[in-house]
């Protein structure tokens, strides 16, 4: 006899838990889509977004999270030492032996006495780590976590993925929620075996499964997450102000967010993909970051990530009244996004490491 499963059920901590400061970094330098393809396809072909964020010869994964880490700590007020945890998410750890997360600790001096680590789920890594985060705050192990998603462009010279892989990200510090400029209500996770985007060790590129990557992968996933945190909530589209998807090209999270009944408004203040391109790691969490730049009071936030292999976290956020007075004690994420020099493709080639002379 089959046993029956069981119903799907809502990751809610025992402690009420939420956002108590959160953070942004993207790179100043861009690269426009149209000069990706003026060089692979003489300009013909349809562009998937406006242009892409491009990290400079001196930033990497580690670099970014430190400078979205002071950002969060900013808005957040509290001592680092005070910080159990530092999680890092990321597809472009710099190091394949040793860790990102202690150097972002040291460099915003969280050391000794806290955990540390690098988290691994595509792009949804950041929100792994986030979701482990509540965990560890909501049973009372510690007072404060932090969850980061960075990642740098990769993309393989002419692939599709080139003109939309992108950097950036947001980090995280989560908290009681009675201190919290976000509550977040509860959050849902759902994953299966299904291999549409992959990286073998060594392999300096990323490999994508083509026709696995859209409704099989991404659109099925996201879907799942969020309708059953919406039905084991009792809402629908409706009862939230804003919403952010995962964002690795512009058409996608448009297409699902009409699947699930919200509006061009309401997912517009976190719909970056056009300027900055696929964050990886950091899509959704960046995405997030826009809609707490705006949010007001009593709005409510659907988040849904989406990782390849496959798998995504959703997310119901409550914005609290405490929001409004910390936002602007750090950098803006439309502050960074306004903040551009743009870049020629040779020169993104060589700030890429894309040219290699033996």
């Amino acid at each position: 006899m089959v046993t029956p499963k069981a119903a799907p059920t809502l990751l809610k901590p025992t402690r009420s838990v939420g956002i108590v400061g959160y953070g942004a970094y993207v790179p100043r330098y861009r690269l426009a889509a149209k000069e990706v393809a003026r060089v692979w396809t003489g300009g013909k072909g349809g562009l998937p977004i406006k242009e892409k964020a491009v990290p400079g010869l001196d930033e990497d994964v580690i670099t970014m999270s430190i400078e979205a880490a002071r950002n969060a700590m900013a808005r957040a007020r509290i001592d680092p030492t005070e910080l159990r945890a530092v999680w890092v998410g990321s597809e472009s750890h710099p190091y394949a032996v040793k860790p990102t997360s202690t150097l972002v600790a040291e460099a915003i001096g969280a050391v000794p006495n806290t955990q540390a680590a690098d988290w691994q789920f595509a792009c949804k890594a950041g929100t792994e780590a986030v979701v482990a985060a509540m965990g560890l705050v909501g049973s009372g192990m510690g007072n404060y976590a932090m969850a980061i998603g960075m990642d740098t462009a990769q993309g393989k010279p002419g692939d599709a993925l080139e003109y939309t892989a992108g950097a950036g990200g947001a980090a995280f510090i989560l908290g009681p929620a009675e201190e919290s400029l976000a509550v977040i209500n509860a959050s849902y996770s759902y994953v299966t075996d299904t291999p549409d985007f992959w990286r073998r060790p060594e392999a300096k590129y990323p490999e994508h499964g083509m026709r696995f990557t859209g409704e099989p992968a991404y659109f099925k996933h996201i879907t799942e997450a969020a309708t059953h945190l919406m039905d084991a909530s009792g809402t629908s589209a409706k009862d939230y102000q804003w919403a952010v998807f995962h964002q690795p090209n512009t058409k996608f999270p448009q297409k699902v967010a009409k699947q699930l009944g919200f509006s061009t408004k309401q997912i517009n203040p976190g719909l970056l993909v056009p300027v900055i391109g696929n964050t990886y790691a950091g899509a959704a969490l960046i995405g997030l970051t826009g809609i707490l730049d705006e949010a007001r009071a009593g709005d409510r936030v659907l988040m849904v990530s989406f990782g390849s292999g496959a798998g995504s976290d959703a997310f119901d956020i409550l914005i609290t009244d405490k929001l409004e007075a910390r936002r602007d004690l750090a950098p803006k994420t439309l502050d960074y996004i306004r903040r551009r020099t743009e870049i020629d493709y040779a020169t993104y080639v060589r700030y890429r490491g894309k040219l290699q002379m033996k």
